[in-house]
């Protein structure tokens, strides 16, 4: 009886262990990781309406002392869905290479791909999808 109890009490520190072990290894996910799944899902789930462009940003942002400051590209937009009006920026910055930023301007037409569960996620590009329409 008493080597069950220790083996009981062995095999449950090593499973806790174990899963510290598995969470502390585990890799924190990035902001643009985050985007990037975010804009994946919606290539897969989103749904399409008309939308217009309204504006394209460009800023910089002070990254600290001593380091750089970073560059960011938003695209403003706006759409409908069962009469609300949602306006939305996405932040285009690592996506410049598939569209020129240049050539939207107030008013573009073009077309949204939105969450049907949350219509104010939404994206106008992605890696495989693009809505401007020129």
């Amino acid at each position: 009886m008493d080597f069950l109890k220790i083996y009981t009490i062995v095999l449950s520190v090593a499973a806790v262990a174990l899963a510290v072990f598995g969470l502390a290894r585990r890799k924190t996910k990035t902001p643009d990781d985050i985007e990037r799944e975010r804009r994946q899902y919606l290539d897969q789930v989103g749904r399409i309406t008309d939308g217009s462009v309204l504006d394209v940003q460009e800023t910089y942002v002070e990254a600290g002392p001593g380091k750089d400051p970073k560059f960011h590209q938003l695209l403003l937009y706006q759409y409908e869905i069962a009469g609300v009006e949602y306006n939305c920026s996405q932040d285009v910055t690592y996506l410049r290479q598939w569209i020129n930023l240049h050539s939207c301007r107030l008013g573009l037409l073009t077309s949204v791909k939105y969450d049907p569960q949350n219509p104010g996620n939404s994206i106008v590009i992605s890696e495989y999808w693009n809505g401007l329409r020129n």
